[in-house]
């Protein structure tokens, strides 16, 4: 569904029914809007990032937008059509706390091997400091990106092999409020 067609077919509609937590007249304004803002029907990197700046003037979100943009890129083509749109927006908006882990864990498991190492979460988390600049306070055990990793990693690598699976992320991110809140960030926004 990559390419500029201006109204879904009753196969692409009922699809998107099927694999989107979106009602039929739901996805038919989202896919105008869509088509609004990517003529072509489909939003390349470079245009993604720019949407990251308008929400986050104040920092610098490139690096997280890149992440970010590579998980809703489910096919790696480069870009990302509306499906993939739909589909990451639904899992991001109305997803159960599951959906939401998984995908969480799939955009911190950069390489995806299935785990994700301190590396990958300082990779992330990093970003996201980045991303929100000076317009969060954060407390002195979390002021850097460090320090907030080894405390993430503390919590939930249970096991202390130095990598998190997706079963210690689950665990882990259950008992620890700010990456629920996060995850439940965009609840009802859509």
């Amino acid at each position: 569904m990559g390419k500029s067609n201006s109204k879904l077919t009753t196969e692409q509609l009922t699809e998107l029914q099927s694999s989107t937590k979106f009602e039929r007249k739901e996805i038919q304004q989202w896919y105008k809007g869509f088509l609004k803002d990517c003529p072509t029907g489909e939003l390349n990197q470079s245009d993604f990032k720019g949407i990251y700046k308008q929400f986050f003037p104040f920092g610098d979100p490139s690096r997280f937008a890149d992440y970010i943009f590579k998980v809703f890129d489910r096919n790696h083509n480069g870009t990302i059509d509306f499906t993939e749109f739909l589909q990451a927006l639904s899992i991001t908006s109305r997803g159960s706390p599951e959906e939401k882990l998984k995908w969480a864990f799939e955009l911190y498991d950069i390489d995806g091997n299935g785990h994700i190492t301190k590396d990958e979460m300082l990779t992330i988390v990093d970003a996201i400091y980045r991303m929100v600049g000076s317009m969060v306070q954060l407390p002195e055990d979390e002021d850097t990106p460090e320090k907030r990793v080894e405390k993430i990693f503390d919590l939930m690598d249970k096991n202390k092999d130095g990598i998190i699976d997706m079963a210690e992320f689950k665990e882990g991110s259950h008992q620890d409020p700010l990456i629920m809140q996060a995850l439940n960030l965009y609840d009802g926004l859509v």
